[in-house]
């Protein structure tokens, strides 16, 4: 067995000839002794022309002294010097050859990109993400196609627990965000209306327009919004700290359907919300404009109902209403299937439910152009 010494470093110099004798335990446990043996010897190495090393009294060896060995090699070689290295153990010439390569190719430098050739890659490469999103996407809706298949086959399979509790989260919990936002919207469109349709004498025209774009286009809309990054955002980052804990794994292991038991409540809760939601923050956005209409226009509150009842209708009411169960159904897959891609660390969580809220938000804003032009076309 051998001992573990103390390290030595012999320096002999003659002449323009330096031979280095290391000696001893030249390991980690020893990093402070070492390295002020190496920084002793280092004025002298710089000085000869020829280094010699002799590691035959070297008895212990591990990484920290075979680095510090090579470094002490390649001072000398920068200088110019020639070095040679002798008596290495035959236990230890892996070890300084590894240590040898380390570092020793500089990286090749990047070649610039043509502007056009890097623009055409980037557009690829969107292209590829864009596929594999709608892939994601459309895996989503096939699973819970599936689950609701089976609900329907099995009723007691449903969660109902999880589902009121969902719906208590998402729906009642969010009403008095939702009625104050749309509440400051209404009043703020009809502000605006009235501040520039009074110049043309069409004061009266304002509650159409606080009327139909409430009803139709930014009553849900608005809710929708809200509602993707409230409760999106809430499903991504639940999902995703489930996923980090293998806690979706551990239901695949015993059997049962993560889409089922997670997944499906939520998207249903979700399904069921909006549209009540969306009803609410209607509400409180024709209740904002009247208000308005009252202080600001000087429009009486008989005034303004009168002349709402006019201008809208239940189509117009039905239009927005009609959109909100779809708006909720992509929030939801895009939600949960982007929870369900974390990866393990909260830097992945965090990434993820970005991503979930941007996609949300972005899908509802085409959802709703798409709606546009669809309730146009047939004329509603």
């Amino acid at each position: 067995m051998i001992l573990a010494t103390a390290p030595m470093l012999t320096a002999t110099p003659s002449g323009d000839f330096l031979e280095l004798r290391p000696s001893g335990s030249w390991t980690s446990a020893n990093v402070t002794s070492l390295e002020l043996l190496a920084d002793a010897v280092a004025p002298r190495l710089d000085q000869s022309r020829t280094v010699k090393l002799d590691l035959a009294e070297v008895r212990e060896l591990d990484t920290l002294g075979a680095w510090l060995i090579e470094k002490m090699t390649r001072r000398a070689q920068s200088a110019g010097h020639r070095t040679e290295m002798v008596g290495v153990a035959d236990d230890y010439v892996g070890l300084i050859e590894e240590v040898r390569q380390v570092n020793r190719r500089n990286p090749a430098p990047t070649p610039a990109l043509n502007p056009v050739v890097a623009r055409v890659n980037d557009v690829g490469r969107s292209a590829v993400g864009a596929s594999e999103d709608a892939t994601v996407f459309l895996q989503m809706l096939g699973s819970l196609f599936l689950a609701i298949v089976g609900v329907l086959r099995r009723p007691r399979s449903l969660r109902l627990t999880s589902l009121v509790y969902r719906f208590y989260r998402v729906g009642w919990q969010a009403i008095p965000i939702v009625v104050l936002i749309t509440f400051l919207i209404g009043a703020i469109i009809a502000q605006q209306g009235f501040f520039h349709f009074r110049k043309f004498g069409a004061d009266s025209y304002v509650v159409d327009m606080v009327g139909i774009l409430v009803l139709r286009e930014l009553g849900v809309l608005i809710v929708a919004i809200m509602v993707a990054g409230r409760s999106g955002s809430a499903y991504t980052a639940e999902l995703g700290s489930m996923k980090m804990r293998e806690e979706i794994d551990a239901l695949s292991t015993m059997g049962l359907d993560p889409v089922e038991i997670l997944i499906l409540p939520r998207v249903i809760a979700l399904i069921c919300a909006l549209p009540i939601l969306s009803f609410i923050g209607s509400m409180a956005a024709l209740y904002g404009g009247e208000l308005v209409a009252q202080f600001y226009g000087g429009m009486g509150p008989e005034i303004y109902i009168a002349r709402l009842h006019e201008a809208v209708s239940v189509t117009h009411f039905e239009v927005g209403i009609i959109k909100a169960p779809f708006m909720a159904l992509v929030i939801g897959i895009v939600a949960c299937s982007e929870g369900l891609r974390v990866k393990g660390s909260a830097e992945s969580l965090g990434k993820q439910t970005t991503t979930s809220v941007v996609k949300s938000i972005f899908l509802v804003i085409v959802l709703d152009g798409l709606f546009a032009v669809f309730f146009a076309s047939i004329g509603m």
